[in-house]
């Protein structure tokens, strides 16, 4: 009868214990407004590093350490991937991006989801919507994102790793005005 009593304290700790993480990441993600951070992304084994500034809802800013002078920019409707040779515009909405920018649908799901992959360093949830897989992983110390995992336009697998973060800084928001098609000779 002790077993059974013990199986049971047991696993209401797991589920308190899970809760606990899942409403703290809640919180966390909740409580920010914007964030800015050093990145890594890994697009089919093609390594480019970064920075970034994100704001809720649905804009991102992003210098690629390259020649190129490469940047992303989403205005919450659209986004644009603009270097020196090329300039790609893209509506929000048909990329995996969108759902990464929007917290209430990262909140919705987080608090919609008993599953989730937990180690010793990050806490990761796995969501789909409309096509769209995303992996989400949190520092488990901090309850920082930490990155992402998604399939991009060009059905190429795509990792972005988040370091040096920075939350609810000031922010410019002409950051997140969409640059011009014009291109540098």
């Amino acid at each position: 009868m002790k077993k059974f009593y013990f199986i049971i304290f047991f696993l209401f700790l797991v589920n308190e214990s899970s809760a606990s993480i899942k409403n703290n990441i809640i919180q966390k993600l909740n409580f920010i407004e914007n964030m800015s951070f050093n990145f890594e992304q890994n697009i089919n084994d093609k390594i480019e590093k970064g920075k970034c500034i994100l704001q809720y809802p649905k804009k991102i800013f992003c210098e690629y350490d390259l020649s190129n002078k490469k940047i992303l920019v989403s205005n919450g409707k659209s986004f644009v991937i603009k270097t020196t040779s090329s300039y790609y515009l893209y509506p929000l909405k048909k990329t995996p991006l969108d759902l990464i920018l929007d917290k209430k649908f990262l909140l919705d799901r987080i608090s919609e989801t008993d599953k989730y992959y937990s180690d010793k360093k990050i806490i990761a949830f796995k969501f789909y919507k409309n096509e769209n897989e995303i992996n989400l992983f949190f520092d488990k110390k901090t309850l920082n994102l930490k990155g992402w995992q998604t399939i991009d336009l060009y059905q190429n697998l795509n990792i972005v790793y988040l370091s040096s973060i920075r939350i609810n800084q000031k922010i410019e928001e002409k950051k997140f005005i969409l640059p011009s098609s014009e291109l540098e000779n």
